[in-house]
Formats: structure tokens, sequence, C-alpha cells
């Protein structure tokens, strides 16, 4: 069997490395299984955010082998595997599923709906399916989205205007994985990015990053298309492509305006998004996973929405680009990259 066949991938941390039933059998009888679902690698989890998330939970009293065992299912970027990972979790009973980002959180809410679910970082929780308001999600999720609404979009593609005056033909990256919904089909995000960009004067052109293979298809897509400037929607397979976005934007002068700060730290021209991007909003979910772990309904509990906003810019990207930064610009900046 190889990587790809297997139905889970789990760890465990501290002296055991796996949670089998023998291994339960020695925690405290008060102790909670917390299932943790992700779509992107372990080594990425372990790197970017796995333990903050151990250092959080274990600030509000959860602490992995005395009171909590923790089960991890990665899907390595590979969407289609979540299915399988979020109901393997689901026959081991888990108190509580956490899921990151919007395609996990989908595959958990579609495995159970009764298990109480933390999602992080889901742009449209409505839309898609997984709550019924923000005030009131009314069902079994509940967590941090990542989205306001297409005026955060909007003002991207200003600052992008801005820095890029003669720009009109926008490409717009995106990766229609993340558009599922839990009751099946899809939530077609395309016009609302499309009225952010239009407001703008934009000409804009879809394309579909949904893997590692779809890339070069792309890439030549939107130079056949004669694009002059490329905004970038956030997405794990986004986050995986940052590197090959960013060189690939710079090498044909396309000034990019992304939806996640990590592009632009890998070359890209500027991002407008939360303020802490995803880490801090897996910070946040912590507090969510305490209170359903202590017996408060997802149903009760108001989906947190981002509350500051960062312009990242990178003025290495710009100066190899050829664009003079405005003043009025230079002054709303949060992070400057050299």
């Amino acid at each position: 069997m190889n990587r790809r066949d297997a139905t889970t991938i789990l760890f465990a941390f501290g002296a055991a490395r796996a949670f089998g039933a023998h291994a339960q059998s020695k925690l405290p009888s008060q102790s909670k299984l917390l299932g943790v679902l992700s779509i992107v690698s372990a080594q990425d989890a372990k790197r970017l955010w796995l333990d903050r998330m151990l250092a959080e939970l274990k600030t509000t009293g959860w602490i992995e082998g005395q009171n909590l065992v923790i089960e991890l299912a990665f899907a390595d970027y590979d969407a289609a595997r979540l299915p399988a990972l979020a109901e393997a979790l689901v026959r081991k009973r888990v108190d509580i599923l956490w899921a990151f980002p919007e395609q996990a959180a989908i595959a958990a809410a579609r495995a159970t709906k009764t298990i109480p679910i933390v999602f992080v970082n889901v742009p449209w929780p409505v839309e898609q399916g997984l709550i019924d308001s923000f005030a009131r999600p009314g069902r079994n999720a509940t967590g941090v989205a990542s989205y306001t609404g297409v005026e955060v979009s909007t003002k991207r593609l200003e600052y992008l205007k801005e820095v890029a005056p003669t720009a009109t033909r926008l490409a717009w990256i995106q990766d229609s994985t993340i558009q599922a919904t839990v009751e099946g089909g899809g939530f077609d995000i395309r016009p609302f990015l499309d009225v952010a960009a239009r407001q703008l004067g934009y000409e804009v052109r879809h394309f579909d990053i949904s893997n590692h293979e779809a890339l070069d298809r792309v890439f030549a897509g939107i130079l056949d298309w004669r694009a002059h400037a490329i905004a970038v929607a956030g997405s794990p397979a986004v986050f995986a492509a940052r590197e090959r976005i960013a060189a690939f934007a710079l090498r044909n002068r396309l000034p990019s305006a992304c939806a996640s700060s990590t592009l632009v730290d890998a070359g890209g021209l500027l991002s407008y998004n939360a303020a802490g991007g995803f880490t801090e909003a897996i910070v946040r979910s912590i507090a969510y996973v305490d209170r359903l772990l202590r017996g408060v309904s997802p149903a009760d509990l108001p989906v947190s929405r981002p509350e500051k906003y960062e312009l990242v810019i990178n003025l290495r990207t710009a100066k190899a680009l050829g664009l003079q930064i405005p003043r009025s610009v230079l002054l709303q900046i949060d992070r400057v990259i050299q």
C-alpha cells in the first residue's frame, strides 16, 4: 500500500507515536479526543503551526498525554483524500473535529452532523453551508472565518491599481476546490471577484489552479491572453505553489495582488488580508476548541471574523518591475519586504 492508499496519517506527540486503543487506555479517564484534519502536509503543519497550536491548547488547560489525545490526519495537499480522512476520524469517535482550511471543513461537515466542528480560515461559511449565520451558527460547526466580503478583494485591487495604474487586463488565479458546499455542488465566487475588479476598470479572466499539474497550463493561458497583472486568491494549492507563482509573475513582469502575505514573502508584489494570516486564525480557534470540549454547543458560539487587515508590499519586487510605490500607499504599509 502506498502513501496515497492509506486512509489516515496519524501522529502522536510525546512518548507515544500512535494512538491505538492500548495507548488511549493508559490516559486519564477524563481525556478528550481531538481530531485534527488538514489538507496540508505533516511537514508543513509541523514547521508552520502545529507546535503553536499545541502550546495554545496548553494555555487553556488541555495537555496532550494528560487530559487530551490528538489524532492528526493530513491530506498532503490532495483534496480528494479529505473525505476518507474525515470519515476515519468520525469512526474513532473524536470529541471535536478541528478542520483547516475550508476543504477540510467541508469534508468534516459532510462526515458528521453531530460531532462539534471547529473550522479555521473558511472564507464563505454561510454560502458554503457550514453555518446558518455568523451570530448564530445553528449547526454543529463554528470557528474562524477568513473573509468579510467582496470589499476586501476590492481594497486589494485598489492598492494594485495605485501601484500599477496602467494595468487593465487582470488574470485572476483561484482554486476551484475551495468552492464546494456541504450539500454538494459548488459555490461560484467568480461573480463576487468580478465585481471587485470591474469597479476599478479591470477586464478579468479566471484561471483555475487546483494542483501542481495545472500550473503550466495556467501560466501559458495567462501569457496567451497577454494579461497586464495577476490577482491570486488564497488556497492551499496556491500556498504550495507560491514560489513558482511569484517567480512566474516576476519573470513576465506581472504585478501581483495576493490574498496571502506568504506569496509576497516568496516574491509577489503586495497582499492585503487579515492581520496575522492563518497562524493567527489557528491560535484564535483554540478558544473554540476549549469551550466545545467543556460542553458548549457550537450552534451557540458566534463565528469569529477578522478585525484587522494588513498591507504587505515587497519593495524588492516593485523595483524589479520598475514600479514606484506612491506615497499614499507607502503611508499605509503595515509590513515591508526589502
